[in-house]
């Protein structure tokens, strides 16, 4: 049984994390022009390890701490996409809200939960 649950864990991290790069790639298609998902899926590994260890050290202060952590996924896209940090925030914010399309037909069709690895808050 702690195999079976193992590896059902680990398909719902690769497919999270495949919905979560592909709002990524959209972003950085419509931003930057960039279109390479296998980037997107590195960048969604990377952004979705920094938020989890600064939200771990910083997250808990009240305010502050989402928001480092924040900036902290925000400096991810900043170093991998060209353009500055004002490109990165339109890169998440198409990130964000194709995911949350992708996610919300996933979730009406009972194909998966309402969440993603790789893009904050969803």
């Amino acid at each position: 049984m702690l195999g079976s649950s193992l590896i059902d864990n680990l398909i719902v991290f690769g497919v999270s994390l495949l919905i979560g790069a592909l709002g990524i790639y959209v972003g950085a298609k419509v931003i930057v022009d960039a279109a390479d998902y296998t980037y997107a899926i590195i960048t969604a590994l990377i952004g979705a390890i920094i938020w989890g260890v600064v939200g771990l050290f910083l997250g808990w202060i009240p305010l502050l701490g989402p928001l480092l952590v924040f900036v902290a996924y925000l400096a991810v896209i900043n170093a991998r996409y060209p353009g500055g940090w004002v490109d990165a925030a339109a890169i998440t914010l198409i990130a964000w809200v194709s995911v949350l399309v992708v996610l919300y037909v996933l979730a009406v069709l009972g194909v998966t939960a309402f969440d993603a690895v790789g893009v904050p808050g969803v």
